[in-house]
């Protein structure tokens, strides 16, 4: 592949993305609640904003990883009390996933530990960088998912 400013621009926005993607997941696991992990704080945010059961097959999808990887996230979500997992009344092959009270509030604490050092990035980087590298993440992340 040819060496041009456009494909050093790409690996150049790439780099920075992965990277830190991987600085942010290591603040965030030192800043979440004790067993905690950002897989588990993700689907307990997702099923609270959704405000509606969800089968694990959407939430993998939702979250682009297996089933399999969904199910693992899920059995540890359950045994700690977090979710709730009913059969499908409609299929009984099938699951639907809910947060419980208890979920709720697992939630609410990993958000409350996180604000501080997510406000405190935002603030030092400035409300105005921010609102502009918005839309450009957006209009990655949806060009990315369209590939599936």
């Amino acid at each position: 592949m040819e060496d041009t400013p456009t494909n050093a621009l790409a690996v150049a926005l790439f780099s920075e993305i992965l990277t830190n993607d991987q600085l942010i997941r290591n603040q965030l696991s030192r800043v979440l609640p004790k067993g905690m992990e950002i897989s588990h704080f993700s689907v307990l945010n997702h099923l609270a904003r959704a405000g509606a059961e969800r089968s694990p097959a959407e939430l993998a999808r939702s979250f682009h990883v297996t089933r399999g990887a969904m199910t693992n996230t899920l059995h540890k979500l359950e045994w700690a009390g977090y979710v709730h997992i009913r059969p499908d009344w409609d299929d009984a092959r099938r699951k639907r996933v809910s947060i419980s009270p208890a979920g709720r509030t697992a939630r609410e604490a990993a958000i409350s530990s996180i604000t501080p050092l997510i406000s405190e990035v935002v603030s030092e980087l400035g409300e105005d960088k921010v609102r502009s590298a918005l839309p450009v993440l957006r209009s990655l992340r949806a060009r990315l998912g369209s590939d599936e």
